[in-house]
């Protein structure tokens, strides 16, 4: 199974110079943490779900080591996988919304982690043993930075002639609030169609995808704070988002994907989202 890229509109030259990571191969390490019959149970009704813990405390330190190693502006991730998530077409505006694609092309040693297994093993209970991680991305948001990651499904960003079956898994790395930016979901939002979208601030030099402003009501949304090493779990058609960082301290989150089944459908739909920003470009 190839590696999933979460947002396949901005991907980058200098990353996919570097081997995939093979995302899917088995881990070594016997899984720690596990699902109950009844968490398991409310991911199916409600699209998503929230645990405190998703590895050993001890393993937290060496993590949060890795992801701000890979952030640091003098590793090579810096030139070669990073990429402003909110980012307008000015290159000299700080990063609102920094993230590596892939990070564990940058630092291997990611898959070898306690988290790594425990997760593989999640996804596993929640889609059926074909399941296999996929892919990975990290979001590192500033500290008192003013930019949301908008309401958004993430199978807007994939190929609209495919059927999914899918779980991403969202790890902070610090404590998550909602003045730092935990994750927000509308339950039961799984059971809709791709929704219509947009990119952020109708720009389509922005990488990032947003819901059409004004089209979908979320005064349902839930939100999910947790403990450093919780987790959360959705679907790919989850709708969901995370506020501004309004904290002194970066809002670090690492997100793993999972896939059981990709199968093209008898009658593919067409995301005009996807196609309308390659049409600007060449116009410009």
């Amino acid at each position: 199974m190839k590696p999933h890229d979460p947002f396949k509109l901005g991907a980058f030259a200098g990353a996919a110079q570097l081997p995939a990571p093979d995302y899917a191969q088995p881990s070594a390490l016997a899984p720690t943490h596990l699902l109950t019959a009844d968490q398991i149970a409310f991911y199916h009704d409600h699209g998503y779900l929230a645990i405190n813990e998703i590895m050993p405390a001890s393993e937290v330190p060496h993590i949060r080591g890795i992801y701000d190693h890979i952030f640091d502006p003098t590793h090579p991730s810096s030139s070669a996988g990073r990429q402003d998530l909110g980012a307008t077409g000015d290159s000299f505006a700080p990063a609102a919304l920094p993230q590596i694609l892939q990070p564990a092309k940058f630092a291997p040693e990611l898959l070898a982690t306690q988290l790594v297994a425990n997760l593989r093993a999640m996804m596993q209970q929640l889609l059926g043993p074909a399941t296999a991680m996929v892919g990975d991305h990290a979001i590192n948001k500033p500290p008192h930075n003013a930019a949301a990651t908008p309401w958004h499904q993430d199978e807007a960003y994939w190929d609209p002639t495919v059927d999914y079956s899918s779980v991403s898994v969202w790890i902070p790395l610090q404590p998550v609030t909602i003045a730092n930016g935990c994750m927000h979901f509308i339950p039961d939002s799984h059971h809709l169609e791709v929704i219509p979208h947009q990119h952020i601030g109708n720009n389509p030099l922005t990488p990032g995808l947003e819901v059409v402003p004004a089209s979908y009501d979320f005064s349902a949304a839930v939100a999910c704070e947790l403990p450093t090493g919780g987790a959360t779990f959705h679907s790919g058609r989850t709708l969901h988002y995370t506020p501004p960082n309004h904290s002194a301290d970066f809002r670090r989150a690492y997100i793993a994907m999972g896939s059981a089944a990709e199968t093209l459908r008898a009658n593919p739909r067409q995301f005009p989202w996807q196609t309308r920003p390659a049409a600007d470009r060449e116009s410009s």
